[in-house]
């Protein structure tokens, strides 16, 4: 079924129309389908494997929810952050493949983005570990 053109008054997006929860439905298809946009990346599939293992291990490793929380956290925003990266990568390398610097500068800010969360995962790791094995 096809729609007519919308009106040069109105939104091209026909998410923008949608109300309850035939938005959310919506919504949530378009998340999905960037699930699996994010899974062609070989970094998101990298993130995704280990946090199959760091989620689960995250409710062994803590000490209370506040620990489990921080641990499971850090895993999902490296995860977010990785995709938001993706993200930033595609819309640059959708307006074109010549080199140019602000282009440069938004691939190397999202890459900045996922190392200092990836570190801050790291840190959080590495503390919950050495509290509870090596610490006491």
């Amino acid at each position: 079924m096809s729609h007519p053109p919308p009106a040069p008054h109105e939104p091209t997006n026909a998410q923008k129309n949608r109300t309850g929860l035939h938005r959310l439905w919506h919504a949530t298809r378009y998340s999905l389908d960037g699930l699996r946009a994010g899974w062609g990346e070989a970094a998101f599939r990298q993130e995704a494997s280990a946090a199959l293992v760091l989620l689960p291990l995250s409710v062994w490793l803590g000490r209370g929810w506040t620990e489990v929380a921080l641990l499971a956290g850090s895993v999902v925003l490296l995860m977010v952050v990785e995709l938001l990266n993706s993200g930033i990568e595609a819309a640059i390398d959708r307006i074109g493949p010549e080199w140019h610097a602000l282009s440069k500068r938004a691939k190397d800010m999202g890459s900045a983005a996922v190392l200092l969360s990836l570190l801050l995962c790291v840190g959080i790791w590495a503390s919950a570990i050495y509290q509870r094995f090596l610490h006491g």
